[in-house]
Formats: C-alpha cells, structure tokens, sequence
C-alpha cells in the first residue's frame, strides 16, 4: 500500500542541505485531516520552531474545506505540535541551539496505518554557489539520461 505523499516542501531541497530525516506525528483539530485527505495542504515557506521545549510546526498551510461547518473556521497556518520521542526531541534541540542547524519539514503523508505524519530533517543553509553546482550537475545528469535515451543502436 505505501505512503499517501499528501504535499511536498520541493523549496528545502533547493534551499537546504538534508543532513539527517525524522518522521513525526502532527496535532490536528476540526476538519484537518479530512483536508489533508483532500490534498489541501501547502508546506512552502514552513519551518519547525522549539515552543516551550515542544516542536511546533509553523506557517503550514491546511485550508478549510466547504464541506464543514461554515461558523467554525479555524486559521490555516496555527502553529501545530509535532510528535517525537523526548530522546529525539533532545537530539534535535542540540543540533540546532549547538550547532547552528535548521529544522525543515520536507512532506506532510498517511503512512501504512493511515496516520497522518510528517517528514522532518536537519538541514544546513547552503550558499549561492552551492545552489548554482546542484543545478549544473541536475542538468549534466538530465542531459546525459537523454542522450542515452535518445541513442540508436
């Protein structure tokens, strides 16, 4: 069956280094995770941010569907908790209040056992001329892939 990618965070890529990924639960209220079953969800411009020693995760976009109750409409980028073991909990702190890290979320899904989670990784800033090498290797590797693609025997 697989994971039910519901959305993807393609900017930390770009932007970020991916030094280590985490899975975590998410806290959600009302109607949110029959939103996240609708693919109404929108990760770019979110991060991860220590609130009172819990992981929250900030500037998450979840809208509000038209199919429930119109008087309740709850804001679409409330800070929401993120569920990890405390040892995990310590390991990331460390990383980031230590050694200068970024906590980014990479993917909101329903895993195997239809629970909504989310991917979260350290990552480290990467510099312009960082950026500008993934982006000449990206497009040597797809030239290559074409050309052998395209190749007659």
């Amino acid at each position: 069956m697989g994971i039910n990618i519901v959305a993807q965070n393609k900017k930390a890529r770009h932007d970020y280094e991916i030094l280590e990924k985490f899975e975590a639960g998410i806290v959600l209220v009302g109607a949110e995770v029959k939103a996240l079953r609708a693919k109404r969800a929108n990760l770019a411009d979110s991060y991860c941010r220590f609130i009172q020693g819990e992981l929250h995760i900030l500037n998450a976009h979840i809208a509000h569907l038209e199919t429930t109750v119109k008087q309740y409409v709850p804001d679409t980028r409330v800070p929401r908790k993120l569920l990890l073991h405390k040892k995990e909990l310590e390991k990331l702190y460390a990383k980031v209040h230590k050694d200068g890290y970024t906590i980014v979320p990479l993917m909101i899904y329903f895993n195997e056992k239809n629970l909504a989670k989310v991917s979260i990784a350290i990552a480290k800033g990467k510099q312009l001329h960082d950026k500008r090498a993934d982006m000449k290797a990206k497009t040597l590797d797809r030239e290559a892939q074409h050309s052998i693609k395209n190749r007659e025997y």
